[in-house]
């Protein structure tokens, strides 16, 4: 059975599989038989660019139905695979953001002149949660060297609107929850979380390691994590173009009386701002009995799972726009130089998106924004730096929220 699945991983024969109908509890049941039917050729796979019926996979490979042993069929239905799929793809692409939103934040502070203060090392000493602590950190170090930051170190104002000053605060609770489901994950990844389980020759217990709660949790709690840093980045390009930032016009354009400048720009990271958090309401707080009252709690955990991708998806979109914003911000503060870390970043967005002087078709560039994001441009141009001069990151914490 183990040799059959590895071959249609190998070969790229892959069970086509519905995103909707689990519960949650009772293991993913619904989705787990489609993923295995072809084991016993049934159901569809994609083949070489089409969908097929199984049968035809038969046909055409020269392979049999696999028959399963004792248990076997239980063995894989009757767990949380699918719920865990999606989590390690929350992991992954939710630290993608987080990691960004660090760096475009840090892009944002220099455009606005913002006060470095808020990320002294001394303040967080004394509220040390990891997340506040790692991201106050990597922000510091992001604006070690600039410039731009030099001359505001003697400015009047005497505090930031709280979008800029409170990163570490919100991106620090957001690495929290990621750090959370990616601790949990861990542990899943590595359970026996099928029914009932054979402990011994003496011993059968049915109960319950199915039932797929401990992730939907989590997995709410992280598409929580991630609205908030969409929510966070939105108020800071609302920020951007209020012109209150010396040097820095409203719109982020010389000449608004012909041009919109950045304003529909942040329209739409509004309006992404607000479909995510009608998307937050925990999946996991509701449950239908299923199986004639038998399952009498469910955890709705799949559906956990693929609401956070999908808000995690709108808050790529809205970082995009924030790059796109803090760059366009960051050209009003020359000929004073940022640091070599952002002053890197800068120049690669400019190799893909050009300064606007007036307006045009913007979406253009958010398309563009957005590849850089999913492509992780900007880290990479950070470790790229780091290594070329030696700059080191660490904290305390860089394990916690490397390492995954």
């Amino acid at each position: 059975t183990l040799d059959r699945i590895l071959w249609h991983i190998e070969n790229d024969a892959i069970p086509v599989v519905p995103s909707q109908g689990s519960v949650g509890a009772s293991g993913d049941l619904a989705p787990l038989s489609h993923l295995f039917l072809p084991l016993i050729g049934l159901g569809k796979v994609e083949y070489q660019g089409k969908t097929i019926e199984t049968s035809m996979l038969f046909k055409e490979t020269g392979i049999k139905a696999v028959e399963l042993g004792p248990k076997e069929g239980l063995a894989l239905i009757n767990g949380t695979q699918f719920i865990a799929a999606h989590a390690i793809k929350v992991v992954e692409k939710l630290h993608n953001c987080l990691s960004q939103a660090d760096i475009i934040g840090a892009m944002m502070i220099e455009g606005l002149q913002g006060s470095i203060k808020p990320f002294y090392n001394e303040l967080h000493a004394l509220r040390p949660f990891k997340g506040n602590v790692y991201v106050a950190k990597r922000i510091k170090r992001l604006l070690k060297g600039s410039q731009i930051m030099e001359d505001h170190a003697d400015c009047e104002r005497v505090q930031d609107p709280y979008s800029l000053r409170c990163i570490p605060q919100v991106h620090g609770a957001s690495r929290n929850a990621w750090l959370h489901l990616k601790e949990l994950l861990e542990v899943e990844l590595n359970a026996v979380t099928d029914n009932p389980i054979i402990i011994d020759e003496e011993l059968t217990i049915s109960g319950g390691s199915f039932h797929g709660q401990p992730l939907a949790m989590a997995l709410d709690y992280a598409c929580l994590a991630a609205s908030e840093v969409g929510n966070i980045s939105d108020r800071r390009i609302y920020l951007a173009l209020e012109g209150n930032s010396p040097g820095v016009p409203k719109l982020l354009m010389e000449d608004t009386g012909i041009n919109s400048g950045y304003m529909i720009l942040q329209y739409t990271t509004a309006a992404l701002a607000s479909e995510n958090k009608g998307l937050c309401f925990p999946s996991s707080a509701d449950s239908i009995p299923t199986s004639l009252g038998q399952e009498d709690h469910v955890s709705m955990g799949s559906i956990s799972s693929r609401k956070a991708l999908k808000v995690i998806e709108n808050v790529e979109k809205i970082l995009a726009i924030e790059l796109l914003t803090a760059a366009q911000a960051f050209e009003f503060r020359k000929p004073m130089k940022s640091g070599i870390l952002l002053n890197k970043v800068h120049q690669e967005v400019r190799k893909n998106v050009s300064f606007a002087n007036k307006d045009r078709v913007f979406a253009d560039d958010i398309e563009k924004g957005i590849s850089m994001i999913r492509d992780k441009t900007i880290i990479k141009v950070i470790n790229k730096t780091k290594k070329e001069k030696k700059i080191s990151f660490k904290t305390p914490f860089s394990e916690d929220f490397e390492v995954f």
